[in-house]
């Protein structure tokens, strides 16, 4: 079974090759979907001055990144290791925004030194910034326009609790650091969350924005407006209209510019929107058990590989690779680590034997990137599709990297 026509085509390709060649617990990811999914946004937007920049905490393996950055993306990082990647990539500094939380000035100033776009989403850095350089370096500003938008509340960041950004109701602080340290704003930035449901909140967003830039900010080159739209998890489940949101934003933007006097560049950050559905996990049964309550079907992997579904209460849509015809069962899919550890709880799956293949769908975005080696386990391997070949883009861990680490000292 399939998401939609543009998710990962397990029935198209050699799953139990791959598996036998690479073994499991692999993540698997489809370049085709990631360079279609890119296009599809791309052509979504008709302003004429737009930029996609890849919120790469979602997926930022080196082949993916340099996938993307010949497709013409820019690179959205939140930490000084992803801008190091990025350029690494090949990403040239003035294509990188960094968008960093809670972290040290002498972060920013390294950064600062790499010649990336700095964005900041709080007062005190923002004076930190202008003391030491004035309106020498420019800078964004990360504005929280406390509006509720995302599916879960661990990934709704635009709200008025949010740690994020700069609150739309401190617009007379702002002013008065940028004046004071005659600080040079060149852009505007909002993120709201992921999982967007109704793209009105995010468009009331851009809103705010917009007469923000009006009535205190003329010297602009950008807005960013972030990302967070929606990927289809279930069957029915419903994505992101990305073109009506792109007909309704350019629109919007073109007449922005005409009241702005001015064409400023317009970027967004997606991240799981460009790789969720080109990704998925494979894992092996390694026991089936009957309980007086469930059948569990036991894999070889755990949220140490795929922490969504304990953390979001994320839904994976599971199938049986091994046994695509097999009678319809419920079961509950679980992982080996010495914790409550569920996949799935009660889900109705193809007959499920010991040995068996599962995959999990939607396994691009915030899989890999946020695993672990909790209880001592391994991470898995990660292999690219790409042009119809298979090419092994991380090895899977070994004992000793596992040690590799730790010193012992002779005490």
């Amino acid at each position: 079974m399939e998401i939609n026509n543009n998710s990962f085509h397990i029935q198209q390709m050699d799953v139990l090759g791959l598996v036998s060649k690479y073994a499991t617990p692999l993540y698997v990811y489809d370049s085709s979907i990631i360079i279609s999914q890119f296009d599809r946004f791309r052509n979504a937007i008709s302003y004429p001055k737009m930029q996609i920049h890849y919120a790469c905490k979602a997926l930022n393996n080196q082949s993916i990144l340099k996938i993307l950055k010949e497709k013409g993306s820019g690179l959205d990082t939140v930490s000084i290791n992803e801008v190091k990647m990025g350029i690494v990539a090949g990403f040239k500094p003035d294509m990188i925004s960094y968008t960093p939380n809670s972290v040290s000035f002498a972060e920013i100033q390294e950064v600062v030194d790499m010649g990336v776009q700095i964005h900041i989403d709080s007062l005190t850095l923002l004076e930190q910034f202008g003391i030491a350089y004035g309106n020498k370096i420019p800078v964004c500003v990360r504005i929280n326009p406390h509006i509720a938008a995302g599916g879960h509340n661990k990934i709704s960041v635009g709200h008025i609790d949010s740690k994020f950004g700069i609150s739309i109701h401190q617009v007379r602080h702002l002013e008065r650091l940028v004046k004071n340290f005659n600080i040079q704003i060149n852009g505007l930035h909002m993120h709201t969350g992921s999982d967007i449901l109704d793209t009105d909140v995010f468009l009331r967003g851009a809103e705010l924005l917009f007469e923000l830039a009006l009535d205190h900010f003329p010297n602009l080159d950008f807005i960013d407006l972030g990302s967070g739209f929606k990927v289809a998890y279930k069957p029915d489940d419903y994505e992101t209209n990305i073109e009506e949101f792109g007909l309704a934003i350019s629109e919007r933007m073109n007449r922005f510019t005409i009241e702005y006097d001015k064409e400023l560049l317009l970027i967004f950050e997606p991240g799981k929107y460009l790789v969720s559905k080109a990704g998925c996990f494979f894992t092996q049964v390694t026991s089936v058990k009957q309980t007086t309550a469930s059948v569990f079907a036991g894999v070889d992997s755990g949220f140490n590989h795929l922490v969504r579904p304990m953390f979001y209460d994320a839904y994976h849509h599971i199938v049986n690779v091994s046994y695509p015809q097999g009678r319809p069962r419920i079961y509950t899919v679980v992982g080996n680590i010495c914790e409550t550890d569920t996949f799935a709880q009660d889900r109705q799956i193809n007959e499920i034997n010991e040995g068996d293949i599962l995959g999990f769908y939607n396994a691009g975005a915030y899989g890999y990137t946020m695993a672990s080696n909790y209880n001592a386990r391994l991470k898995p391997a990660e292999v690219l599709i790409h042009n119809g070949k298979d090419y092994l883009i991380s090895r899977r861990e070994t004992f000793e990297d596992l040690l590799s680490l730790q010193l012992n000292p002779d005490f």
